[in-house]
């Protein structure tokens, strides 16, 4: 589990034959091999690991089901990727509850100053379009965030000064594609309301 607080944003390094190395300034010694860490909201497991200087790189490997449902398919060597390490029991919750199982892929439409915030606006599929609500949160590119607005097939949300300065944030322009995994808690309460409409007919 997760919960959308990017601990450090790494390098790809490399992506060859479904194994992917990253770059990252986590100190190697805490990481064990078959950990899970969260590449812009995408759970993957360290397969192999090497210390460097200012931190390490490690490998992970990336199935053709994760290809098909997000962005990484089209990443190059160079990118730079929001991180976090799985959740420790005990530690803080300071975003919300997620998998870091990506259910779809939302096109940043818009983008534009507010004081010196950032608005961001979404065009989201039709199915997943029904698990998004204002003020609810959202996880995009692995970053727990709180929806602002919501319309019949887009969204809007504010990003702060921090949350641009530690992330990749900054980096994204309108056209591009986004990891969307919507919120644990929305799912489960569409899913009860269609079992109690199926149990009325």
């Amino acid at each position: 589990m997760f919960t959308g607080i990017v601990s450090d944003v790494g390098e790809l390094v490399s992506f060859e034959n479904g194994h992917m190395r990253v770059r990252s300034s986590y100190d190697p010694a805490t990481i064990d091999l078959g950990a899970s860490i969260a590449h812009d909201g995408c759970c993957l497991t360290v397969t192999d690991l090497e210390a460097v200087e200012g931190g390490c790189i490690y490998g992970v490997d990336v199935g053709p089901e994760t290809l098909d449902v997000t962005t990484l398919g089209k990443w190059q060597p160079g990118q730079r990727l929001n991180l976090e390490r799985a959740l420790a029991m005990g530690a803080e919750l300071g975003g919300h509850l997620m998998t870091g199982h990506v259910d779809g892929l939302a096109l940043l439409s818009a983008r534009r100053a507010d004081g010196d915030s950032e608005r961001f606006t979404f065009k989201i599929p039709p199915e997943l379009a029904r698990f998004i609500a204002a003020k609810g949160s959202v996880a995009l590119n692995g970053t727990s965030l709180t929806v602002n607005e919501v319309t019949r097939d887009s969204f809007g949300i504010c990003l702060i000064p921090h949350t641009l300065k530690i992330t990749n944030w900054n980096e994204r322009q309108v056209g591009d594609n986004i990891n969307l995994e919507i919120d644990l808690l929305a799912r489960y309460v569409a899913r009860l309301s269609e079992m109690d409409l199926s149990e009325q007919t």
